[in-house]
């Protein structure tokens, strides 16, 4: 069961980073308005990836 936690977490780190990746590279391309919704809807992706660690690591 750890090493699946130890995967989870990985995948969920991985998740976190390409998506700021993608974040930061779109943004410099899409008007403001776009930019925002889609760094709104990231930073609502990670928020809800990180409760999904805290509750997989209790």
């Amino acid at each position: 069961m750890t090493d699946e936690k130890n995967e989870i977490d990985k995948l969920i780190d991985s998740m976190i980073t390409s998506g700021d990746e993608l974040v930061d590279s779109l943004k410099s391309v899409l008007p403001d308005s776009l930019s925002e919704s889609m760094v709104m809807f990231h930073e609502s992706n990670v928020a809800n990836l990180k409760k999904i660690r805290a509750f997989l690591n209790k």
